[in-house]
C-alpha cells in the first residue's frame, strides 16, 4: 500500500524540531488504487483493490548541530 512519510528532524544543539514536506510513498502494487501501476479503469476498484493509504511512516532524526533558524541567527 502506498502511504505518508512523515520527517521532524530534531536538532540537539538547541532543541528545536523542524517539519519536513510530507512525503507520499508509492508502493507500485497494481491493487492500490492510489498506485502508477493501478489501471484507471479497474472494474471492481471498490471491492478488489486497497481503498486507503498505510498509516503514515514517522521519523525523528536527531542532529547534532543547530536548527537551520538558530544557525543563520550566529552568523549576523
Amino acid at each position: 500500500m502506498c502511504y505518508w512519510r512523515r520527517v521532524r528532524n530534531i536538532y540537539t544543539r538547541c532543541g528545536h524540531g523542524v517539519n519536513l514536506p510530507e512525503e507520499e510513498i508509492k508502493c507500485e502494487l497494481i491493487n492500490c488504487k492510489f498506485s502508477r501501476t493501478h489501471p484507471q479503469n479497474c472494474p471492481n476498484c471498490s471491492q478488489t483493490c486497497w481503498q486507503y493509504r498505510q498509516y503514515p511512516q514517522q521519523y525523528s532524526p536527531h542532529i547534532d548541530r543547530l536548527c537551520p533558524t538558530c544557525s543563520a541567527s550566529t552568523i549576523r
